[in-house]
């Protein structure tokens, strides 16, 4: 899962790009809110971290822009304490949570958590595929309740084929979708990554549909 956080305070910017990264996501970064729209507008994003008060163009200018041009990826407003106008503010614009300054890294994750679950259908941490489940609060997966360890990578690619189950899901999507925009992109990792996954996971878990690309499904007739 990509996300952009979208924060001009340098350390503050750094401690969520850390903290997200640290949680399994792909994190790009900007510093005002001229960058943050285009990068906004321009790339594929899952979710969205945005202050409020950025240089160049405020944060509810960027997200009503947004808005207006059909960008539907959920966002989660900073906001500070006392200014509960900025928060209704920032609902009305749009977004689909805030988080008051200052505030616990933890509570952070959890509602992106939350936000990424709502907008791809799921209730639950716990994302189940037959014998498979990845616990996205611990970003830990299991196969009949043994402990797979996967890399970075690879658990990205599990991730996003799991939170669209069922669904075919394209090779560019996925590049699209797992790395940072500074990434060397090449669509041809992706295959080595599924094959790495089909070594540790039940057979027939990741099928391949010729020309589209792969579906995670528990379904044999998923083919």
């Amino acid at each position: 899962m990509r996300l952009l956080v979208v924060e001009d305070d340098p350390d503050l910017n750094r401690q969520l790009a850390t903290a997200l990264g640290e949680a399994g996501y792909a994190v790009d970064t900007a510093f005002d809110g001229e960058e943050g729209h285009f990068l906004g507008d321009t790339e594929p994003y899952d979710a969205v971290v945005l202050d409020i008060g950025l240089p160049k163009k405020d944060g509810l200018s960027v997200l009503e822009e947004w808005r207006r041009d059909d960008r539907k990826m959920p966002v989660l407003i900073l906001t500070a304490r006392e200014r509960w106008s900025d928060k209704v503010a920032g609902m009305d614009a749009g977004a689909d949570d805030y988080v008051a300054k200052p505030f616990h890294m933890e509570e952070v994750l959890a509602r992106l958590r939350a936000l990424l679950r709502r907008s791809a259908g799921h209730a639950s941490n716990d994302l189940i595929c037959g014998p498979l489940v990845l616990d996205t609060k611990a970003a830990r997966v299991t196969v009949d309740g043994q402990a797979i360890k996967l890399t970075s990578h690879e658990y990205r690619v599990l991730h996003y084929l799991m939170m669209h189950r069922d669904r075919v899901v394209s090779r560019t999507e996925l590049v699209e979708h797992l790395y940072e925009q500074d990434f060397d992109r090449d669509s041809n990792t992706v295959e080595v990554f599924i094959g790495r996954l089909r070594k540790k996971l039940p057979v027939d878990l990741i099928k391949t549909v010729r020309g589209l690309g792969y579906r995670l499904t528990d379904n044999p007739d998923g083919a």
